[in-house]
């Protein structure tokens, strides 16, 4: 048994705090709401009445917070133990993982941000792609392996954040390339149930399709990952290239794209809405 300090109890964090208690570890959890902290100490973990007393004693704390100011926040605010390992499973700019790691040369600290949405936080079936040190990250796979299935160190500090922002503008293109081919398949007179699982059976198969094509067919939105925080990916995903140099001229349309989606009020709707977005060009709304 492991004593763990986790921060963010959300939609990812919860289920993944449940995980590592279900697991036998000691858990203590801090999060702003007090539904989440009722809901832990009802799975078995404690409820921390701060992110210092999650921290506090902790061998191993985990992050997965909304963005890069709320980590950067829960940084300067708690007193780390030497030797700690600090897991930021939050989604932020790869320079931010890479500053905080030269901050806290006392910790270990790895960014290992996740892929697979609220579905793999409660299946424990996310993907986990880890920056920093290698030795680090050998002491950090036991935990990771509760909550996560494919797991993978990626390089140094920083790495585990742009492979991060590789799958998110992925994700993004392909939902923007579904949501076309509805668009195409219903204004043709196609059934696109039909249409869809044939696609999926052949070259263009993917994840998202398996997932996802019945529910966007049906215009069901229930986020499982909003708008709203595809958004910031981008963002992330546009830092990241160029910091690196490079043009990335597919990304950029996706982010524009996502942040249309946004800006037509769908930021709190699932990341497959960018169907509505396409509807809306298309003059099929």
């Amino acid at each position: 048994m492991t004593r763990i300090g986790f921060i963010g109890l959300g939609i990812m964090g919860s289920p993944m705090a449940a995980h590592l208690v279900a697991a036998g570890h000691d858990v203590t959890g801090f999060d702003l709401s007090s539904a989440s902290l009722e809901k832990l100490a009802e799975q078995g973990g404690k409820a921390a009445a701060s992110a210092q007393d999650a921290v506090t004693g902790a061998e191993v704390v985990i992050t997965m917070l909304p963005n890069h100011p709320q980590v950067e926040a829960v940084i300067d605010e708690v007193t780390f133990d030497d030797g700690t390992l600090l897991i930021d499973m939050s989604t932020i700019r790869p320079s931010t993982s890479i500053e905080i790691a030269r901050r806290l040369s006392h910790v270990r600290v790895l960014d290992a941000p996740v892929s697979g949405g609220q579905t793999g936080a409660q299946q424990a079936s996310l993907s986990i792609m880890v920056g920093g040190d290698e030795a680090d990250f050998a002491a950090a796979r036991p935990f990771l392996e509760v909550v996560g299935k494919t797991i993978v160190h990626v390089g140094p500090h920083g790495a585990g954040q742009v492979v991060k922002a590789a799958n998110q503008l992925m994700v993004g293109g392909i939902y923007a390339l579904v949501a076309e081919s509805i668009v195409l398949l219903e204004a043709s007179g196609v059934d696109p149930k039909a249409g869809l699982d044939v696609l999926a059976g052949g070259l263009a198969a993917n994840r998202i399709l398996d997932l996802k094509r019945e529910t966007m067919i049906a215009r069901e939105f229930q986020p499982g990952f909003r708008i709203d925080l595809h958004h910031k990916d981008m963002g992330i995903a546009l830092d990241a290239a160029r910091a690196a140099d490079v043009a990335l001229p597919v990304t950029n349309q996706i982010a524009a794209l996502v942040a249309a989606a946004r800006a037509q009020g769908y930021g709190s709707l699932d990341h497959s809405a960018l169907l509505k977005v396409i509807e809306n060009f298309a003059g099929r709304a």
